[in-house]
Protein backbone atom coordinates (compact mmCIF):
# COMPACT_ATOMS: atom_id res chain seq x y z
CA UNK A 1 0.00 0.00 0.00
CA UNK A 2 1.09 3.64 -0.91
CA UNK A 3 2.18 5.62 2.03
CA UNK A 4 -0.27 8.22 0.65
CA UNK A 5 -3.15 5.99 0.64
CA UNK A 6 -2.29 4.77 4.48
CA UNK A 7 -1.86 8.94 4.95
CA UNK A 8 -5.68 8.89 4.01
CA UNK A 9 -6.73 5.59 6.19
CA UNK A 10 -4.87 7.32 8.79
CA UNK A 11 -6.73 10.55 8.52
CA UNK A 12 -10.57 8.75 8.32
CA UNK A 13 -9.94 7.04 11.57
CA UNK A 14 -12.13 8.42 14.54
CA UNK A 15 -9.00 9.19 16.52
CA UNK A 16 -7.38 11.51 13.77
CA UNK A 17 -10.32 13.04 11.76
CA UNK A 18 -9.67 16.64 11.61
CA UNK A 19 -5.96 16.08 12.87
CA UNK A 20 -3.46 18.84 11.11
CA UNK A 21 -2.22 17.30 8.16
CA UNK A 22 1.25 17.88 9.23
CA UNK A 23 1.19 15.66 12.13
CA UNK A 24 -0.92 13.05 10.04
CA UNK A 25 1.96 12.84 7.90
CA UNK A 26 4.44 12.55 10.87
CA UNK A 27 1.57 9.33 12.21
CA UNK A 28 1.65 7.82 9.13
CA UNK A 29 5.63 7.81 9.07
CA UNK A 30 5.78 5.47 11.50
CA UNK A 31 2.63 3.05 10.68
CA UNK A 32 2.02 -0.09 8.60
CA UNK A 33 -1.12 -2.10 7.85
CA UNK A 34 -1.79 -5.66 9.33
CA UNK A 35 -3.69 -8.44 9.49
CA UNK A 36 -4.68 -10.43 12.50
CA UNK A 37 -6.51 -13.89 12.20
CA UNK A 38 -9.40 -14.59 14.35
CA UNK A 39 -8.16 -15.85 17.85
CA UNK A 40 -4.38 -14.51 17.57
CA UNK A 41 -3.31 -12.40 20.21
CA UNK A 42 -2.11 -8.98 19.33
CA UNK A 43 0.00 -8.23 22.83
CA UNK A 44 -0.31 -10.00 26.43
CA UNK A 45 -0.25 -8.35 29.55
CA UNK A 46 3.57 -7.48 30.14
CA UNK A 47 5.11 -7.16 27.20
CA UNK A 48 6.80 -4.04 25.56
CA UNK A 49 4.02 -1.74 24.34
CA UNK A 50 5.59 -1.12 21.24
CA UNK A 51 2.43 -0.68 18.72
CA UNK A 52 -1.04 1.28 18.81
CA UNK A 53 -3.44 -0.11 16.42
CA UNK A 54 -5.67 1.41 14.60
CA UNK A 55 -8.87 -1.04 14.18
CA UNK A 56 -10.73 -0.95 10.60
CA UNK A 57 -12.20 -3.77 10.33
CA UNK A 58 -12.79 -7.17 13.25
CA UNK A 59 -12.91 -7.00 16.75
CA UNK A 60 -10.19 -7.31 19.39
CA UNK A 61 -11.46 -8.37 22.75
CA UNK A 62 -9.09 -6.67 25.55
CA UNK A 63 -9.02 -8.95 28.65
CA UNK A 64 -7.29 -9.20 32.05
CA UNK A 65 -6.99 -11.99 34.36
CA UNK A 66 -8.19 -12.75 37.41
CA UNK A 67 -7.14 -14.86 39.95
CA UNK A 68 -9.73 -18.08 40.44
CA UNK A 69 -11.47 -16.17 37.14
CA UNK A 70 -9.05 -16.61 34.76
CA UNK A 71 -9.29 -14.59 31.61
CA UNK A 72 -12.33 -11.84 31.26
CA UNK A 73 -12.83 -9.11 28.50
CA UNK A 74 -13.42 -6.18 29.93
CA UNK A 75 -13.68 -4.13 26.81
CA UNK A 76 -14.20 -5.07 22.75
CA UNK A 77 -12.71 -2.51 20.21
CA UNK A 78 -13.72 -2.52 16.77
CA UNK A 79 -13.84 -0.31 13.55
CA UNK A 80 -13.17 2.91 14.46
CA UNK A 81 -11.52 2.39 17.58
CA UNK A 82 -7.44 2.44 19.23
CA UNK A 83 -6.07 -0.06 21.25
CA UNK A 84 -2.80 0.29 22.79
CA UNK A 85 -2.70 2.82 25.21
CA UNK A 86 0.09 1.46 27.29
CA UNK A 87 2.44 3.20 24.87
CA UNK A 88 2.16 6.39 26.34
CA UNK A 89 3.62 5.94 30.17
CA UNK A 90 6.75 4.11 31.03
CA UNK A 91 7.78 1.58 31.69
CA UNK A 92 5.79 0.89 28.28
CA UNK A 93 4.35 -2.31 29.01
CA UNK A 94 1.32 -3.98 27.96
CA UNK A 95 -1.62 -3.87 31.47
CA UNK A 96 -3.93 -6.57 29.38
CA UNK A 97 -4.20 -8.41 26.51
CA UNK A 98 -5.29 -8.40 23.10
CA UNK A 99 -6.75 -10.64 20.80
CA UNK A 100 -8.68 -10.76 17.77
CA UNK A 101 -12.25 -12.06 17.72
CA UNK A 102 -12.72 -11.82 14.03
CA UNK A 103 -10.23 -11.68 11.04
CA UNK A 104 -9.11 -8.11 11.86
CA UNK A 105 -7.44 -5.59 9.55
CA UNK A 106 -6.00 -2.41 11.11
CA UNK A 107 -3.17 -0.28 11.12
CA UNK A 108 -0.09 -0.72 13.63
CA UNK A 109 2.04 2.52 14.60
CA UNK A 110 5.46 2.17 15.94
CA UNK A 111 4.73 3.30 19.43
CA UNK A 112 8.86 4.19 19.65
CA UNK A 113 8.72 5.82 16.52
CA UNK A 114 5.43 8.00 17.48
CA UNK A 115 6.92 8.57 21.05
CA UNK A 116 10.30 10.37 19.74
CA UNK A 117 8.17 12.26 17.22
CA UNK A 118 5.92 13.97 20.28
CA UNK A 119 9.00 14.14 22.52
CA UNK A 120 10.87 16.24 19.29
CA UNK A 121 7.46 18.29 18.32
CA UNK A 122 5.72 19.23 21.53
CA UNK A 123 3.08 20.66 19.69
CA UNK A 124 2.35 17.19 17.89
CA UNK A 125 2.48 15.52 21.29
CA UNK A 126 0.31 17.65 23.09
CA UNK A 127 -2.55 17.06 19.64
CA UNK A 128 -1.84 13.13 20.32
CA UNK A 129 -2.33 13.30 24.26
CA UNK A 130 -5.47 15.19 23.27
CA UNK A 131 -6.76 12.05 21.41
CA UNK A 132 -5.71 9.45 23.17
CA UNK A 133 -6.55 11.00 26.91
CA UNK A 134 -10.65 10.64 25.85
CA UNK A 135 -9.84 6.64 25.21
CA UNK A 136 -7.73 6.15 28.13
CA UNK A 137 -10.83 7.61 30.08
CA UNK A 138 -13.08 5.42 28.87
CA UNK A 139 -11.11 1.98 29.23
CA UNK A 140 -10.61 2.63 33.08
CA UNK A 141 -14.45 3.20 33.31
CA UNK A 142 -15.13 0.47 31.33
CA UNK A 143 -12.94 -1.52 33.74
CA UNK A 144 -14.36 -0.35 36.59
CA UNK A 145 -17.75 -1.13 35.67
CA UNK A 146 -17.04 -4.61 34.91
CA UNK A 147 -15.39 -4.71 38.14
CA UNK A 148 -18.21 -3.65 39.80
CA UNK A 149 -20.55 -6.42 37.65
CA UNK A 150 -17.92 -8.97 38.41
CA UNK A 151 -17.11 -8.07 42.09
CA UNK A 152 -20.65 -5.96 43.26
CA UNK A 153 -20.59 -3.18 44.48
CA UNK A 154 -17.86 -3.79 47.69
CA UNK A 155 -14.98 -2.69 45.12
Amino acid sequence: MEIGSLGKIIAAHDLFIGFDQAFLDLVTGCAKNVRVEAGRYLFHEGDPADEIYLIREGRVALEISAPGRGSMVFQAAGPGEAIGLSWLVPPYRWNYDGRSTDLTRAISVDAACLRRKCEADHDLGFAVMQRFMPVIVERLHATRLQLLDVYGSHV
